[in-house]
């Protein structure tokens, strides 16, 4: 048996973004496409294949250390989304706000999928899942200028529910309105021995 193997879930692009420059602003872009490289997305800030070390890392390296990029897309639920959207009382927030990569509609808890997942789209171009997303402060300004006051409810409102991290394993093309499945690992939870 492969070490990843297919399911039956699937989900649909609905949305793709571009942070030019995140440290001007964490906005995103709106895309109908894009051409995946091993960098992640051409132009986006948050892409390349190494990255420098940061705060999320610090337990393992010194800030600013050289390390592979698994951080080069950030891919939301469509329904984690909508759930956070409902607990800031918005009818709905905008991806682009966030900086998001990628919004997927269709795989149940997605927050959650395991580490070391695949998404693959029809033309096989395959992001690894590197791991849960976690809600920081920095969309507040953006979601303030869109939303008056309602900037500093996103970090509470997205715990457990901010999406993926992920790099390009396979180069290719994402369109909105693609499939794309999901691969999990092999694997059972890990479960140390007192």
């Amino acid at each position: 048996m492969p070490a990843i193997i297919p399911t039956d879930h699937t989900a649909r692009v609905t949305w793709l973004g571009c942070v030019a420059d995140s440290t001007a602003d964490l906005s995103a872009a709106p895309l109908t496409e894009a051409m995946l490289s091993f960098a992640g997305i051409p132009g986006e800030f948050h892409g390349g294949e190494t990255r420098p070390s940061c705060s999320r890392v610090a337990a393992l390296h010194p800030r600013g250390t050289t390390i592979a990029n698994t951080r080069q897309l950030s891919i939301l639920s469509a329904e984690d989304l909508a759930e956070i959207a409902r607990a800031m009382e918005l009818d709905a927030l905008d991806p682009a706000l966030i900086g998001a990569s990628m919004v997927i509609e269709g795989i149940a808890d997605f927050s959650h999928v395991p580490p070391s997942s695949r998404l693959q789209g029809p033309d096989g171009a395959t992001l690894v899942i590197d791991m849960q997303n976690r809600p920081c402060h920095l969309p507040a300004k953006v979601i303030d200028a869109q939303h008056p006051g309602m900037g500093r409810a996103f970090k509470r409102a997205a715990g457990d529910r901010r999406g993926v991290t992920a790099w390009v394993e396979r180069e290719g093309r994402i369109a909105l309105g693609d499939t794309m499945r999901l691969f999990i690992p092999d694997q059972r939870a890990w479960a140390p021995k007192p």
